[in-house]
């Protein structure tokens, strides 16, 4: 990442390596590379490369989501302590289960209160705290906190007891100040992200504001007390605590359903008991998740008391905020632009979009993020080795598994988005059967985006193991322009019912501007990549999954045709297992005739990272 964190100290070289041999040379661990006596094992890169290991919390915005992603930072792994990888694949585990549970909820929310204004507008006004407290401090807590806390550990005389006392008390008073103007501020708010039309509702937005915007203060408890417990190499809190904001999520909605009638919406009293429910037990999710770490965090021994006064150490790294700042302000806009397309469009748009969105995220949540766990240590260790060659072997490598891991899941996606969607929705509520039509049209056109995002993430990475912050940011500013550009587009070429449809192609299709962005700046920093090996997976890969989607779509036709009628939870379900189980089938048998070398070691890899948990 780029900033100035003082005097350089040049990490320690390792031994000679082997050059990669091909796809099937495992991925070898941070630790087993031998160090200099002097450095304890696990610290072979700097300090401050990035790696994600922790999911992201539930119901973040999308562009909250990628921020916080494309800025986590390595968390090493000290003696006696369990190993990155075994670490990372316990927070696979975690990143799946957070993002059913989290799933779940929302698919809950649905069913009781259907697509239209009344989920739209909770959904606007659930997504102002993420914006908010990634624009207020997440952006920094993320890029800058563990190195910082890293180094204190290491250099203070307290072990850095004294600094973190000090971080904790700024970062308490700037959450709590910038909350209350939050509050403040939600009639602003409101109208910046709410286009005023019959298919919204701006005073149910504010009102639902008012109860959700407080989760801006525990979010950033909720990260500071994580990155507190990440610097002393505990894992499990910090990665398991949003799985505990989505049940007690999903224990509110229970509530809800036992409430008689449903929201008020003309006019919306802030004393509705259907509002209040569903408001604090919301941010009461959050509150807990802040909350399940602290025990943890008083385990090592850690009491809060109130210190003043500015650390210099955190100036130094004043660069790297400032530029991730910068990535996350410029991803806000692009949210901020889809939130007002989708609200000013037909009833349920937002919603939809949503589903869609969180219906993506679930492969590339646990298959790219198990991919990316195993190739950035390796990756970040060849970067501070100054061994460009090294690098693009990784990025390559990444890009194959991702490839040949991903591209046959968005394949069967694109076929079954209709089964799948009313296979989940209709079996919560029978009469969700049109919107659930509707979301699966729009997960079937932008079900391509799935390996551009994690292609994208890929090389924002990269150019994070090279210590550049600016390059992704700039990245994102293009992405961002196309994004904003074809969302305003949108009413004016669609019609209001078809805007959805066009939201889901927009935002998948702004991920495949970011790769092209990004291979070209990567070819501009590092030379050629190597591109000939990865075209020849990629064109391999989707012929076989053209075939095989194919095929599961001729599957759902087939189940058409044996039971005719209205479709319901049983005909989807019926659907989905077929087309996956035809669809998956063919793709993989087609990918070992044409002999995908790196197919056995993908799935090698992902068993392998999760044996490890």
């Amino acid at each position: 990442m780029s900033g100035n964190p003082g005097p350089p100290r040049p990490a320690p070289r390792p031994a000679p390596r082997p050059e990669a041999a091909g796809p099937t040379v495992p991925i070898r661990r941070p630790d087993a590379v031998p160090l200099a006596p002097s450095v304890p094992r696990g610290w072979h890169v700097a300090e401050t490369q990035p790696i994600p290991v922790v999911p992201p919390e539930p119901g973040m915005s999308q562009a909250a989501e990628q921020a916080t992603e494309q800025t986590q930072v390595i968390r090493p792994v000290s003696p006696g302590k369990p190993s990155l990888l075994k670490a990372s694949g316990s927070m696979a585990i975690a990143t799946l289960t957070s993002r059913i549970t989290g799933f779940l909820w929302k698919l809950m929310l649905a069913g009781v209160i259907g697509f239209a204004v009344e989920n739209d507008s909770f959904n606007v006004a659930n997504t102002m705290p993420n914006m908010l407290f990634e624009l207020l401090i997440g952006g920094v807590l993320t890029s800058v906190v563990v190195p910082v806390l890293v180094r204190a550990k290491k250099s203070d005389a307290d072990g850095g007891e004294r600094f973190v006392q000090k971080l904790m008390t700024l970062a308490t008073v700037v959450l709590a100040l910038g909350t209350l103007l939050a509050m403040v501020c939600t009639p602003i708010l409101t109208w910046a992200l709410v286009t005023e039309s019959d298919a919204s509702n701006r005073d149910l937005v504010s009102a639902f504001a008012y109860l959700l915007l407080p989760q801006i203060f525990f979010y950033g408890i909720s990260a500071l007390v994580g990155a507190i417990l990440q610097a002393k190499q505990i894992f499990s809190p910090p990665a398991w605590a949003p799985v505990v904001n989505n049940l007690v999520v999903i224990a509110t909605i229970g509530v809800y359903v036992l409430l008689p009638g449903k929201i008020t919406l003309d006019p919306v009293s802030m004393t509705d008991t259907h509002l209040l429910v569903l408001g604090i037990g919301v941010t009461f999710g959050v509150v807990c998740q802040a909350a399940v770490q602290v025990p943890a965090l008083r385990k090592t021994g850690f009491r809060f008391r109130w210190q003043w006064g500015w650390d210099s150490r955190l100036s130094e790294f004043g660069g790297l905020a400032l530029w991730m700042l910068g990535y996350v302000a410029v991803s806000q806009v692009g949210l901020w632009a889809l939130t007002r397309v989708a609200t000013g469009a037909a009833g349920g748009a937002l919603s939809t979009y949503n589903y869609v969105w969180m219906l993506l995220q679930l492969p590339y949540g646990v298959i790219g993020f198990s991919i990316m766990t195993a190739i950035l240590p390796r990756m970040s260790a060849a970067a501070a080795d100054g061994d460009h060659a090294k690098v693009i072997d990784d990025l390559s490598l990444g890009n194959r598994l991702s490839t040949v891991t991903l591209l046959p899941i968005s394949a069967v996606m694109t076929a079954l988005g209709v089964p799948l969607a009313v296979a989940l929705f209709t079996t919560v509520k029978p009469e969700l059967l049109e919107q659930a039509n509707t979301l699966g049209l729009g997960l079937a056109v932008s079900a391509f985006g799935v390996l551009p995002y994690a292609l994208t993430m890929m090389q924002m990475r990269t150019f994070n193991s090279l210590n550049d912050a600016r390059t992704p940011t700039l990245i994102m500013v293009v992405m961002t322009v196309a994004k904003v550009l074809m969302a305003f587009a949108l009413p004016a070429v669609l019609a209001p019912e078809q805007v959805v449809f066009g939201l889901c192609f927009v935002n998948s299709f702004t991920f495949v501007v970011g790769w092209l962005v990004g291979e070209a700046w990567l070819r501009h920093r590092l030379g050629p990549l190597g591109s000939r090996r990865f075209l020849v997976t990629l064109a391999k890969t989707l012929t076989a999954s053209v075939l095989g989607g194919l095929l599961a779509w001729a599957g759902t036709l087939g189940v058409d045709a044996l039971i005719p009628g209205t479709a319901g939870a049983g005909t989807g379900w019926l659907q989905l297992i077929i087309g996956c189980v035809i669809g998956l089938a063919a793709i993989f048998g087609l990918m070992s005739v044409l002999r995908v070398a790196e197919l056995q070691p993908a799935i090698g890899r992902l068993t392998g990272l999760l044996r490890r948990r």
